[in-house]
């Protein structure tokens, strides 16, 4: 009954950016951490940002000052602006956000995965 879609992936130049967008939807109470983690080939899956409900937000040292997460509680929505992108971020990026349904579906909080965006940066 929760789902969370992801869009705004793409191919990016080096030294582009990008914005990636992950819109919650669903039976939803509330909406607690969110957060954007990526998984390039042959490679663990990790991550890349996070942001709390009150807006307190966490980022990979990889990414300090290139990314930034923010979101739009109303819209149930996370974005995360990327600057200044290298080769080493291409992967598929995967939107994550802990939600409790609303309790006509139980009101149980779960951890929630979005399907993934694929981000190339390539000249």
């Amino acid at each position: 009954q929760v789902q969370l879609v992801e869009s705004g992936g793409g191919l990016v130049q080096p030294g582009g950016s990008l914005r990636l967008s992950c819109a919650a939807s669903g039976s939803i109470l509330s909406i607690y951490d969110m957060g954007w983690y990526r998984q390039a080939p042959g490679k663990q899956r990790e991550l890349v940002a996070a942001i709390t409900s009150g807006g307190s937000t966490n980022y990979a040292d990889s990414v300090k000052g290139r990314f930034s997460i923010s979101r739009e509680n109303a819209k149930k929505t996370v974005y995360l602006q990327m600057s200044s992108l290298k080769p080493e971020d291409t992967a598929v990026y995967y939107c994550n956000a802990d939600i409790r349904s609303s309790p006509l579906w139980g009101g149980v909080r779960n951890n929630y995965w979005g399907q993934g965006t694929q981000v190339t940066v390539s000249s």
